[in-house]
């Protein structure tokens, strides 16, 4: 078994295939910014701009996850699920027109988690 830093939800699956049905190519995003905050985002692929600052957490059903490093440094040492909830939220995300948003649920990492992924260097 490999040890993953981002999980999915069976519903937040169902989501995101609807929405690549609809939109081709996308990519979630958690910024720490404006509008939803620390929500995770999802947009067209063309649509998000990625720099350096930008951190590959993983990939979710064909769907890289990636996080803005500001935001990592409070999130490193936690395993993030996303799980989507009813309610609109405050955001871009493609989610929103349903009705429905992305939402994180997180834990501590285990100690196996986190010396993989925060090794002490």
């Amino acid at each position: 078994m490999s040890l993953q830093r981002v999980a999915i939800t069976d519903e937040a699956k169902k989501i995101v295939q609807q929405l690549k049905e609809a939109h081709g190519e996308l990519i979630f995003h958690q910024s720490g910014g404006c509008c939803d905050g620390s929500a995770p985002m999802i947009f067209e692929k063309e649509d998000m701009y990625l720099d350096e600052s930008d951190i590959l957490l993983g990939n979710l059903e064909d769907v890289n996850y990636y996080m803005n490093e500001d935001q990592f440094e409070y999130w490193k040492h936690t395993h993030l699920t996303i799980d989507i909830t009813e309610g609109r939220g405050s955001s871009f995300s493609l989610e929103i027109p349903l009705g429905v948003r992305f939402i994180i649920k997180s834990r501590l990492l285990t100690d196996e988690e986190a010396a993989f992924f925060n090794p002490k260097t």
